[in-house]
């Protein structure tokens, strides 16, 4: 991963190099909060989305030069390269969904059977597709030629925060409001997978590259790894101290970064085991059919990613052998030390939460002094 974009409610867009040393670049135009941003698949442009009703397509470079497109009439919630790089996807508050040319630099046409705000568009991997997730509670496929909603997809029971399609291109997921992610296929149109395992909205989502596991981000201000191929939860992931409000993968799979409403982006190591990632993602399997989870599954519940946690992945990919008593003992050992780790690095946390909580109560005390000097005549 070379490069992490990001957008926040101070209307900058930031681009953070992740060499040691490197320094950020900070760009500033959209005069309201920025939503979304989306790089292009050649990673040479950076699209973005505002309540300023303004889309802009950036050059990340020490210049920081934009295009600015403007047709929406809202907040814009979505924005997605196609996979080619020649169009752009955006979903907005206006209940439409608009495609764009990048290199035309112009608005070429207008989805527009959503009732309410459209939350999230995506291209699908081939280009040949659209979905789209609205606060209507309906999920809607798209033909990119016809222009036609193919199907609308009606299970969720509140709005639908966001969605997107399976590297395969055979399954989309979409998260709701009503703690729920659910997994269809785009070709049966069939419900393969659903979870209730957040206590709050979900937000955002993200595949992995390889399609076997998917990550979720929600106000309960957790992240959580889904094992799509056994249709249960792998890892809860702890470290935003408010919703978690975004996550994606990189492009290899090997990091992936949330945002959250705590004003802070955290890049994560995945540590599958240190899988050979391009072998994996040569595989893109579709998910298992249905199957149900609820928050009473097992998981293994992290602070911080997990570094010597091993994943079904790496588990499945190696051939089935007998497992002598030295290995078992030597797997158990590793386990017990992986969990200590995890929990000193907790206490960690922990007080450095206490150390800043101690500091604010000071200076409110300090505050609360000067205030009562004052007023004493």
């Amino acid at each position: 991963m070379k490069q992490l974009a990001s957008g926040s409610m101070d209307s900058c867009l930031m681009i953070w190099h992740m060499k040691p040393q490197s320094r950020a670049y900070r760009f500033t135009g959209h005069k309201d909060a920025i939503t979304c941003v989306n790089f292009s698949p050649s990673g040479h442009l950076l699209a973005s989305g505002s309540r300023d009703k303004t889309v802009r397509i950036w050059v990340p470079n020490v210049k920081g030069e934009s295009t600015v497109f403007r047709a929406h009439t809202a907040t814009v919630r979505s924005v997605h390269f196609c996979s080619d790089g020649q169009s752009l996807v955006t979903a907005s508050d206006d209940k439409t969904v608009k495609v764009w040319s990048t290199h035309r630099q112009r608005f070429l046409f207008s989805l527009s059977q959503h009732i309410n705000w459209v939350r999230c568009a995506k291209f699908s991997p081939d280009g040949r597709l659209i979905v789209s997730a609205s606060d209507d509670k309906t999920v809607k496929l798209w033909d990119k030629t016809s222009r036609e909603c193919i199907y609308s997809y009606c299970e969720h029971g509140s709005f639908v925060t966001y969605v997107d399609f399976h590297p395969s291109g055979t399954c989309i997921a979409a998260a709701g409001m009503d703690n729920t992610v659910k997994v269809w296929d785009v070709r049966t149109h069939r419900l393969l997978q659903h979870y209730q395992l957040h206590s709050a909205a979900v937000n955002a989502l993200s595949f992995h590259p390889s399609g076997n596991y998917l990550i979720t981000a929600s106000s309960d201000s957790t992240l959580k790894i889904l094992d799509l191929m056994e249709g249960r939860l792998l890892y809860t992931l702890h470290g935003h101290q408010g919703p978690a409000t975004t996550v994606a993968f990189s492009r290899t799979g090997e990091y992936f970064a949330s945002g959250g409403s705590d004003e802070q982006v955290m890049v994560w190591k995945s540590n599958f085991d240190n899988v050979d990632y391009g072998e994996v993602i040569k595989v893109q399997r579709p998910p298992a059919t249905l199957a149900t989870s609820t928050g009473n599954l097992p998981e293994v519940d992290f602070p911080i990613p997990p570094g010597r946690g091993r994943s079904l992945e790496s588990v499945q990919s190696q051939p089935q052998e007998s497992i002598s008593m030295p290995q078992t003992l030597t797997s158990t050992l590793e386990h017990i030390v992986g969990q200590l780790d995890v929990l000193t690095q907790t206490v960690s946390i922990l007080e450095q939460r206490l150390t800043l909580t101690e500091d604010k109560l000071k200076q409110c005390l300090e505050n609360q002094q000067l205030i009562m000097q004052r007023a004493t005549p």
